[in-house]
């Protein structure tokens, strides 16, 4: 997993859909960009999502259930809801689910979350 480049970027979320940040991130992260693009390679680019707390997220997304999670256990599964994750975890986890849907399901998928950073 050797890096190529090195990049800094940083995303303003404030009155913004989180999806479209997201997306934009998750662009970024993989380094579809650059000219030097591979998908075998990590590009090295480390993204920062600023003001995600003020993105703007509608009452009807937030009643919306996000993936289902099943324990194995009869009526083991629990769906929580898009306005669950904000209260509990808070917008940080919002942005991270959302941009980590978006990447790649590879090796490189930890590696580029780890240069996502997110600041409310």
């Amino acid at each position: 997993m050797s890096s190529i480049t090195t990049n800094h970027h940083v995303l303003d979320a404030s009155g913004k859909k989180v999806g479209r940040v997201a997306s934009a991130a998750a662009k970024l992260l993989m380094g579809k960009q650059t000219t030097t693009f591979t998908r075998h390679q990590s590009a090295g680019i480390s993204v920062e999502i600023v003001n995600a707390g003020k993105a703007d997220i509608s009452s009807r997304k937030k009643a919306e259930e996000l993936k289902a999670s099943f324990s194995g256990f009869p009526s083991g599964i629990t769906t929580p809801t898009v306005g669950y994750i904000l209260q509990k975890k808070g917008a940080r986890e919002l942005f991270r689910r959302a941009v980590a849907g978006m990447l790649p399901k590879n090796k490189l998928q930890k590696t580029m979350l780890k240069n996502l950073k997110i600041s409310e």
